[in-house]
């Protein structure tokens, strides 16, 4: 004890000075007491710095559900060349998601003047090896780190670049992802240049055709002697993609089916929408080993609202059945038609029936068979036919609570005239009339 605290004791007596020597004592172990990082905010987008290893200088943002779980998921929501971590925030529905069964988004964004992935170089295309895989997998380290995140439930998902850069995150730590969804994407390795160019136009144009074995070899090799369990992978690609062409999503088939060890002859196919085919295989359930879904007819930019919870059920996030289906209520859409021998015209009302105002909308919808749009207003149509999804206009994006937006649009038609029977808004779907 102390020259002081013995004087204290001697001068104050008793229990007055046991209370001062107990709170003197005390005090130096108060202020050494290491503190908390403290967690981002709830319900809002989040960038944060100093994750980790970050070679090639990533941002990372984070979204962080209010009803968190204890021990979440974790989800890397990757984005697509000129895109940024915030824009796939903006573009799709995970976060809105995450609110309802709480799990983690993060959303990596590269900084590079190309705004596209690194998929390409030998560095990404080796476990550890550099660039922005290693980036990225410190993210998913930063969130389990902060919240305990359960290391078996951790997810990617990415369109196009994000896509390729899933299929790559997938074939670098197959030991980190249990599986990911890639909606125009490459398979693993397709990409690969020792140039430095980031660009492979074989690759892209769908030229680079190998054997199922092969494939599987490249991805393999990126993390050699691993011999846990692999991730599955559930793959989405247009017919018409005239950016990565259609003939990779075969090769993407026969990667992953090799990589997971199953055949290459689907365990089911079903339509789940109309001019979708899927095939499962290696099981015929939600989760099976390997999913692939081809939209016939459709471009490069096949992503639209309503996909991501069709992810989710692949992943297991929405407690391992089919999303439940948004109720009508938010909105209401008006149509009316004009038709004549083989056109027609339709004019199209869309009512924000909720309480809190929209800001960006997709309006989405199928056409009857045999129509096709040929010209529209209001919004950008896209595909013209099949599973369409109107976009707003830069113009309209906002529709207050119980405001309207009017748009509209010109179709050929085959001699079914009707207006579509369903919509949805942002996901939600809406009364009709």
């Amino acid at each position: 004890m102390s020259d002081f605290l013995r004087r204290a004791l001697r001068s104050l007596g008793g229990a007055l000075a046991l209370l001062l020597a107990a709170a003197l004592l005390a005090a130096p172990a108060a202020v050494a007491r290491p503190q908390a990082a403290a967690p981002v905010p709830t319900a809002t987008l989040t960038e944060v710095t100093d994750f980790g290893a970050n070679p090639s200088g990533l941002r990372m943002y984070v979204y962080v559900p209010a009803s968190v779980t204890a021990h979440p998921a974790v989800l890397v929501a990757v984005h697509w060349c000129t895109g940024s971590g915030p824009d796939m925030y903006n573009g799709t529905e995970y976060d809105t998601l995450a609110d309802q069964y709480g799990y983690i988004v993060v959303y990596p964004s590269v900084t590079r003047s190309s705004k596209c992935f690194d998929v390409s170089s030998p560095q990404a295309l080796k476990r550890g090896g550099g660039s922005d895989p290693v980036g990225i997998r410190s993210m998913v380290d930063w969130v389990t780190a902060n919240y305990a995140a359960d290391t078996g439930r951790v997810y990617a998902t990415g369109i196009s670049s994000g896509a390729m850069m899933t299929n790559v995150l997938l074939g670098d730590y197959p030991d980190v992802f249990a599986a990911g969804a890639a909606f125009s994407g490459v398979p693993f390795g397709c990409f690969a240049t020792t140039d430095g160019s980031e660009w492979n136009s074989a690759c892209s144009g769908g030229t680079v055709i190998r054997t199922a074995q092969e494939w599987g070899d490249i991805a393999r090799a990126a993390y050699p002697g691993y011999t846990g369990t692999r991730p599955r992978m559930q793959l989405w690609h247009g017919t018409e993609d005239d950016v990565l062409r259609y003939p990779n999503f075969g090769e993407e088939v026969k990667q992953w089916t090799n990589v997971r060890g199953v055949g290459q002859t689907p365990a089911a196919t079903d339509a789940p929408q109309s001019g979708w085919t899927r095939t499962r295989y290696g099981g015929t359930g939600d989760q099976a080993p390997v999913e692939a879904i081809s939209l016939q007819g459709i471009g490069h930019n096949l992503y639209t609202y309503g996909m991501a919870a069709r992810v989710l059920t692949f992943f297991g996030l929405d407690s391992g059945g089919p999303a439940p289906q948004p109720q009508p209520g938010g909105c209401r859409v008006t149509v009316t038609t004009n038709a004549w021998n083989t056109g027609l015209t339709a004019s199209v009302t869309v009512t924000n029936t909720g309480t809190t105002t929209v800001n960006g909308w997709q309006l989405a919808f199928t056409l009857p068979s045999g129509q096709t749009v040929t010209n529209g207003w209001g919004a950008t149509y896209t595909p013209a036919s099949g599973a369409v999804t109107a976009t707003n206009a830069s113009y309209n994006a906002t529709i207050a609570p119980n405001a309207s937006v009017s748009i509209g649009y010109q179709a050929n038609h085959t001699g079914n005239s009707a207006a579509p029977g369903a919509y949805t808004l942002n996901g939600a779907a809406c009364t009709v009339g």
